[in-house]
């Protein structure tokens, strides 16, 4: 409802013109709708909570709209389970490492060719010339033929010595199958290099095969004569003992853990 206006229009009050506008608390009907009564239809306006269908969104605003995902928490990955660690039985030898065949056949080698070449030398040099004096008379250089073993003893028994000789190499190399310890790989080397050289004299020099006398150079007063492939067959020797006073075994075990690796193979 309108008020008229200009110079004929009669004096309202502030009071009155409150009153009669349309709306107002003193003179709104409560039958009479009001604009902010109206309520939109079912699927123009969702309110939130109201249950009502939301109105589709534009694809720019979808395609804007990064897609929400439910953030999971990281699983932890399965922990394999710890694999059981094989149990040696009792009395179980541990590894032994490497064979030491190389080191023996080394040692050997190097006894064989000092004891040879030495041979040559005296025997191109010193054969029916006199003796040569290292300390005084005490030791001297002189080649003497010799027959029979080690320091000149079995001098009868030529033949004898050789088989005893072959029968030490093929021992030696038997055990050198199974040769894990290193002083023991020098020992064999020695007693190898030493019988190898004595039986090539026994083979190859006069007066024939199998009875060929060995060539002996160093003399000892009051002692002996010898060469060099002797004195490797005694220090070898003298090797051998030790270990075996230690209780160490060419495979590289001791006596004793041989023993208890014994009693527990047969249930002890």
């Amino acid at each position: 409802m309108g008020f008229p206006t200009g110079p004929s229009a009669p004096h309202v009050t502030a009071a009155e013109r409150i009153i009669s506008t349309q709306g107002s608390p003193q003179t709104r009907d409560d039958s009479v709708p009001t604009p902010a009564d109206v309520v939109a239809p079912a699927g123009d306006v969702a309110g939130p909570g109201d249950g009502a269908p939301a109105r589709p969104e534009a694809p720019e605003a979808a395609a804007a709209a990064p897609a929400s995902s439910p953030v999971s928490s990281p699983v932890p990955a399965a922990v394999p389970a710890a694999t059981p660690l094989p149990v040696e039985p009792a009395g179980a030898e541990e590894p032994k490492g490497r064979r030491r065949i190389g080191v023996l056949l080394v040692v050997a080698l190097l006894a064989f060719l000092i004891d040879f070449g030495s041979k040559l030398l005296v025997v191109a040099r010193l054969e029916n010339h006199s003796a040569i004096k290292v300390i005084g008379d005490v030791v001297t250089f002189q080649v003497i033929r010799n027959s029979g073993a080690a320091f000149g003893m079995g001098q009868a028994l030529t033949v004898v010595f050789t088989m005893i000789a072959s029968a030490v190499i093929v021992v030696i190399w038997r055990i050198a199958r199974r040769l894990y310890s290193l002083p023991w790989a020098i020992a064999l080397g020695l007693l190898l290099g030493g019988a190898l050289g004595n039986l090539t004299d026994r083979l190859f020099r006069s007066p024939g095969v199998f009875r060929g006398h060995v060539v002996d150079f160093i003399s000892v007063q009051h002692f002996a004569v010898f060469n060099l492939a002797d004195s490797a067959i005694v220090c070898g020797g003298i090797l051998v003992v030790l270990l075996s006073f230690r209780g160490s075994n060419p495979d590289g075990t001791v006596h004793q853990q041989a023993d208890k690796g014994e009693r527990a193979d047969k249930g002890e």
